[in-house]
């Protein structure tokens, strides 16, 4: 069984920086895809982006040019680097790996 534990959400004004951060442990056989999900209050949860198991990494175009994704040190970590945050970047952003969803870490931006 994987298991999916993100790190690093928390409070920021808007224009500013957080860093995410997703580690994968468990039954984990070699690398695996991971994928960072997030869903805003009322809203259906949607992907952000995702890097394979080759390190091939790509955003969605809602977040294109300020969040990137990069493997992290560890094997099987995912890094989701985000800049130039808005109040509607607000919500609760899970990892995906291995058919398992993380527990999720609140981003909240205030205005």
């Amino acid at each position: 069984q994987v298991r999916l534990t993100e790190s690093g959400g928390g409070l920021v004004q808007a224009g500013g920086s957080l860093r995410l951060s997703c580690a994968a442990s468990g039954n984990v056989d070699g690398r695996i895809a991971l994928e960072w999900h997030r869903q805003a209050p009322g809203k259906q949860r949607e992907r952000v982006g995702l890097i394979g198991a080759l390190g091939v990494a790509r955003v969605e175009d809602s977040v294109k040019g300020r969040f990137t994704i990069s493997r992290g040190n560890a094997k099987n970590t995912a890094i989701l680097q985000m800049t130039s945050l808005l109040a509607e970047d607000t919500g609760v952003y899970y990892c995906y790996g291995g058919e398992t969803w993380g527990q999720g870490t609140q981003v909240t931006v205030s205005p």
